[in-house]
């Protein structure tokens, strides 16, 4: 279980580091809260409010059956639901918890064990005494922040957001001679808890995670990716089925993890997606670094399209290895980078659909590698200019299984998660590039006509282009270069040249904003398919606009000539279906014959 004691670590370290004042501390869990009541050190109501949604994440402290509880009673040892919480709760609700009363007593019989141990708090005093009044939802209705019925003096329909009134979860703030105590916030009363709830733990083993004998927990933290999350990465409560059946006779035997280990270790996780992690659908992605000096930032190097500027393709290394290094001036050789995806099937069970381990000199050597071999001239709309720019792994995603919505290629969330997930060993370990995610792409780009956006088509086809150059250099194809090469003669990549000549031959024809199909675009499919017999279409169709324009003629008829004069007959006859590169020669010599250069050259 590296993973764990990966993350166990990162508690460790993080505690004591400059940003772990936000890692949760053992026993404590969070929770959305509605209310705020406020009382004095002698237990008396002072006022309460409605929590701003922005502040409504709050710190509680959880016992092992209240951070797991879905049905049952299980209070909390503090904050808690009106239900839990308030001795009059039956007089103003209506339902199935018009009685409260084994809520209440189950909760006050929890909170007064830690009153009377010798880790008590005068808050938790404060608040014990205030409720055992049995007059919270009376309070709370006189200060206008609970709404009663005028007709029945039961709960109104009012609602904090989409929590109704009865549902609403309270916090305490404690008024002393010391000030104002946010229980939520107060770090001795998280320590007096932590110390009382050591004490209450009871079954010792041996924790097969660090080799140690301490008390052991079968139940283990949820909320792992958000407040709402019930899915667990842990777990052995399923007596009825085959959890651990099959191979060991009790749970005992199947895992055993020391309460403390697993706190710190779900908190360290915890920690780790809400700092640094990237979510697709169910999909959730943390990485960071064991010496947490430096953690790489996968989001931007593998999720992003790297957008910079540069001369030349050294400079674009250094920067992608600025961006990767974050200032530091040598890599640690001793640090290692963790890459995890977490990804739930089941509304409660959490799964790790991936877990690797590198060394942070070949994670960012990877990362670099990826970048490099994506590169690709790609058509910024922003800039009005062709610039080399990097592929992204949800674009590829999108290109891949994307339907055209509100004008722009997208995929389905689950399908996004998982073209990722498969993709992603290829930015962060250096694997090669799984081939049929070549050949759907070009099957896409071969289909101009399936897309109303033909800025769409472009998308598929510049990605396309990018990583079947990086498949040819994965499989030791070779090198393919990343503006036209008027050496290359191979057959596809010519054939590729007069499509793109004849598509921008009959477009320059048009007038300004019409807005036509060209016939090369019309007949690319069939095109890519059966090549030779489908230029004589193009070639015959093409004739009427070369015509039209005498400087048209002059100019596409000399790029015409060129490309046919270094193709061999039989090359030319034969009309077998074109290869991938036949996607790079069109983009080639499309972008050559759009750039500023070529119609300088031209007018010369």
């Amino acid at each position: 279980m590296s993973w764990t004691n990966e993350l166990y670590k990162v508690y460790e370290l993080a505690v004591s580091a400059k940003g772990g004042e936000k890692m949760l501390p053992i026993s404590h869990s969070t929770a959305q809260a509605q209310l705020t009541v406020k009382v004095n050190q002698d237990g008396e109501f002072i006022g309460a409010e409605v929590v701003n949604k922005e502040d409504a994440k709050t710190i509680i402290p959880v016992t092992e059956d209240s951070a797991a509880r879905s049905s049952g009673i299980t209070p909390m040892p503090l904050a808690d639901k009106l239900v839990y919480i308030a001795g009059d709760y039956g007089r103003y609700s209506e339902g199935k918890r018009s009685d409260n009363t084994d809520f209440y007593n189950a909760y006050m019989e929890q909170l007064g064990d830690w009153c009377n141990s010798d880790h008590s708090h005068y808050a938790i005093r404060a608040i014990y005494s205030y409720l055992s009044k049995k007059e919270l939802i009376k309070d709370l209705a006189a200060s206008g922040v609970i709404v009663l019925d005028e007709k029945t003096g039961k709960f109104s329909n009012k609602k904090f957001g989409t929590v109704s009134q009865a549902d609403a979860f309270v916090r305490f703030s404690v008024s002393s001679e010391k000030g104002l105590c946010d229980t939520w916030k107060d770090p001795e009363l998280r320590d007096r808890f932590i110390k009382y709830y050591e004490k209450t733990l009871g079954y010792e083993g041996l924790c097969y995670a660090d080799g140690k004998t301490g008390a052991v927990t079968y139940k283990h933290p949820a909320k792992i990716r958000n407040s709402g999350d019930k899915a667990k990465l842990i777990s052995s409560n399923d007596t009825s089925n085959y959890t651990f059946r099959g191979r060991f006779s009790t749970k005992e035997e199947a895992v055993s993890v020391s309460y403390e280990y697993s706190q710190k270790m779900h908190n360290a996780l915890k920690w780790l997606i809400e700092g640094q992690s990237m979510s697709f659908d169910s999909l959730t992605l943390a990485v960071w670094n064991s010496a947490l000096d430096f953690v790489p930032s996968v989001i931007e190097s593998a999720f992003e399209i790297i957008q910079e500027e540069y001369s030349s393709i050294p400079d674009f290394s250094k920067m992608i290895r600025k961006k990767l290094m974050g200032g530091k001036a040598d890599f640690n050789p001793g640090s290692k980078v963790m890459i995890m995806g977490l990804d739930a099937a089941t509304t409660g069970r959490l799964s790790i659909a991936m877990y690797t381990e590198l060394a942070e000199s070949q994670f960012a050597a990877n990362l670099e590698k990826w970048h490099k071999n994506t590169l690709w001239s790609r058509f910024n709309t922003k800039l009005n200019k062709n610039i080399f720019d990097s592929c992204s792994l949800p674009q590829i995603a999108n290109c891949l299984y994307g339907t055209e919505q509100e004008g722009r290629l997208k995929c389905d969330k689950k399908v996004l998660g998982d073209t990722i997930l498969r993709l992603l060993p290829c930015v962060s370990e250096g694997s090669k590039l799984p081939r049929d995610i070549v050949t759907i792409l070009v099957n896409r780009a071969s289909t101009p006509l399936s897309y109303e956006k033909e800025y769409n088509h472009r998308i598929i086809v510049e990605n396309a282009c990018a990583l079947i150059s990086k498949e040819y250099k994965d499989y030791n194809k070779g090198e393919i270069k990343m503006a036209y090469d008027p050496n290359c003669t191979d057959r596809s990549y010519l054939f590729g040249c007069l499509l793109a000549i004849a598509d921008k031959a009959e477009r320059d024809t048009y007038e300004t904003g019409e807005q036509r199909i060209t016939n090369a675009r019309r007949l690319w499919n069939a095109f890519s398919a059966r090549p030779y017999h489908t230029w004589q279409i193009i070639e015959e169709r093409l004739e009427p606009y070369l015509e039209k324009e005498p400087w048209v003629m002059t100019k596409y008829t000399k790029h015409l000539n060129e490309i046919m004069a270094k193709m061999p007959l039989e090359d030319f006859a034969d009309n077998s279906k074109l290869s991938p590169m036949y996607l790079i020669g069109y983009h080639h010599y499309y972008t050559l014959l759009w750039s500023k250069k070529e119609e300088k050259n031209e007018e010369e």
